[in-house]
């Protein structure tokens, strides 16, 4: 089990041995130690390894992820798991804006609170969020779930496309052409899944309210003007 001390070693070789890695490699489990809120730490990952960093990390960490398993034992920047494409980002404390940017695929599971706008133009990701998250979160949101425990800020998915926001809390206001949508059968199942999935056990998911598109905005309309 490869570890590396940031202390001591640079962060670009860290990175740089990540980037070599090939598909059937044996070096799978890295411990990444003394992270200090270094930036980039984990980026560009793509092969199938767990990486486990003890301590908080600085912006976009796990960015562009594909296959990997990221853990933060700590706090993280901006950008966290930013355009990640497939894989899991686990943070065990909070995350600062822009969580689960643009992201495309995998699971991202953020331990405490996530700071604002929160799942930003997000493309099939799933995040789940133990505790809230901020204002316009899931803006421009197009595709793929995100889960809040906690309570929502203001303009929770505004100008949202077809992603879909459960909230088991309160939201301060809903963002231009989102609107509370039904809680069918098919998205209990669906938000068990998730939930099961970030490791939550004993939540009633009846308790949680869903979010969507009114789809009003879809196209240009001079009566909208205002909304856009």
């Amino acid at each position: 089990m490869p570890a590396v001390d940031l202390a001591t070693s640079p962060l670009r070789e860290l990175n740089g041995a990540l980037h070599a890695l090939s598909p059937d490699t044996n070096a799978t489990h890295w411990t990444v130690t003394n992270p200090r809120g270094q930036h980039n730490i984990a980026v560009g990952l793509d092969a199938p390894v767990e990486i486990e960093v003890e301590g908080h990390v600085g912006y976009y960490c796990a960015g562009m992820n594909k296959q990997a398993r990221v853990t933060v034992r700590g706090n993280a920047g901006q950008g966290l798991a930013e355009n990640m494409m497939s894989g899991r980002v686990h943070v065990t404390g909070d995350a600062s804006q822009a969580a689960g940017a643009s992201g495309n695929g995998g699971l991202l599971v953020i331990d405490g609170n996530a700071s604002a706008r929160c799942g930003i133009s997000m493309k099939g990701i799933d995040i789940v969020v133990k505790g809230s998250v901020g204002h316009l979160s899931a803006f421009m949101a197009q595709a793929g779930n995100l889960v809040v425990l906690g309570d929502a800020g203001e303009a929770l998915g505004d100008s949202i496309y077809e992603a879909r926001l459960y909230v088991r809390g309160s939201v301060a206001s809903l963002g231009a052409d989102c609107i509370e949508k039904p809680l069918r059968d098919e998205h209990k199942a669906e938000l068990k899944r998730l939930l099961d999935e970030a490791g939550i056990d004993g939540v009633d998911v009846s308790e949680f309210k869903r979010y969507g598109s009114a789809r009003t905005l879809y196209h240009f309309h001079i009566d909208n003007v205002g909304s856009y």
